[in-house]
């Protein structure tokens, strides 16, 4: 059975939060879901224009809200318009919300029977790296649902789709919605491996021969364990291939965004209190920071 997206776009009105809109748009009309756009309206910035202007607070409110409702309508209305295809009508929703944006964000999802959250990358250069990496995690912090990070305009359906895996039990589900998301991509599965103590043997003088013996061995059984992971998923050959490396995860995985043409890549946050802040700040952060693909982290 084929899932079905409704996804929640949230909006700034900018332009990459129209790239985020016309993907959550594409994901939705795909799968026969509802897109619905979300406009937050900031609770402090509303006390601070009441603190500044007084009396013509009540005013300038007014004509907020009615600008962004009328920015919504239109962009509703872009969306429906662009329809590429003869299948069925773009069904989309409309909400306006006052309060903390990202809050608001997961508050409503959650309300409104979303089942995907998407953004989009906001900034430029060191503070975009910044600005994905810290609203990112925050945004992950107050919501189980899966959270699309968006970076480009969209053009096409995802056709490269890259799935770092460590084998935890995150890895089936990040399978599953990539397939759903990018049902005629190719899936490249991922794994970093490494050595325990590696360095700590080279200095105790063991052979290298010994080491590389072992590398092979660790290389062999993580193939094995992705084309288990592979079969258990359904995927047949053609739908994906493997990749094993000795490297540094975060670097591996920005490394071969680039050598795959990854047009998506898909992460698993999992874990709890302090390992959880450990995978976050190490892997997931690193790479919503610095990929140019779109980021799917799935929780």
């Amino acid at each position: 059975m084929s899932t079905v997206f409704s996804p929640l776009a949230a909006t700034d009105l900018s332009a990459p939060s129209h790239h985020a809109a016309e993907r959550a748009a594409m994901l939705a009309r795909q799968s026969g879901g509802t897109l619905v756009l979300l406009n937050v309206l900031e609770k402090d910035a509303l006390l601070e224009l009441r603190r500044l202007f007084d009396t013509n607070a009540g005013a300038l409110e007014e004509t907020l809200r009615a600008q962004a409702g009328q920015a919504l309508a239109q962009l509703a209305a872009e969306l429906e318009a662009n329809q590429p295809d003869a299948g069925a009508a773009l069904r989309v929703e409309r909400h306006l919300h006052e309060g903390t944006v990202l809050t608001s964000i997961a508050v409503q999802a959650e309300a409104l029977g979303c089942n995907l959250v998407v953004v989009g990358a906001h900034g430029t250069g060191f503070m975009r790296h910044w600005l994905l990496g810290a609203t990112a995690e925050r945004l992950l912090r107050r919501t189980l649902l899966p959270v699309l990070v968006v970076k480009h305009a969209p053009q096409l359906a995802y056709r490269t789709v890259l799935v770092p895996v460590d084998f935890s039990h995150w890895a089936q589900r990040a399978i599953a919605l990539a397939r759903a998301m990018a049902p005629q991509a190719t899936l490249v599965l991922l794994h970093a491996c490494e050595i325990p103590f590696e360095g700590k043997m080279r200095f105790a003088g063991v052979a290298e021969d010994t080491i590389l013996h072992h590398r092979h061995d660790i290389r062999r059984e993580a193939l094995a364990r992705l084309d288990e992971l592979a079969r258990d998923a359904g995927l047949t050959p053609a739908q994906w291939q493997p990749l094993v490396a000795f490297a540094n995860a975060p670097d591996l995985i920005l490394e071969q965004e680039e050598e795959q043409g990854a047009d998506l890549i898909v992460l698993g946050k999992h874990g709890s209190g302090m390992t959880e802040e450990l995978l976050l700040g190490s892997v997931t952060k690193h790479v919503l920071g610095r990929a140019r693909a779109d980021v799917l982290v799935v929780r």
